[in-house]
């Protein structure tokens, strides 16, 4: 996959979240996967793309405390 390819992929899965709040655990969870084959390829990520996945791990985070 290249950069446009990730992108696309991810840009789907937010916009499932936002029609689908019911799955939001099981989207964020492919969301991180997806950044994470990123990493493993040397990709660029963009910043807007690493502050959903860290406002989303805290708030499962919380989830899971509270």
């Amino acid at each position: 996959m290249d950069l446009d390819e990730f992108e696309a992929a991810i840009s789907l899965l937010v916009t499932q979240m936002e029609h689908q709040p019911e799955d939001r655990h099981e989207i964020y969870l492919q969301i991180r996967e997806k950044l994470n084959e990123m990493r493993a390829f040397g990709m660029p990520l963009p910043a807007d793309l690493v502050k959903l996945e860290e406002e989303l791990e805290a708030e499962f985070a919380a989830d899971k405390s509270g």
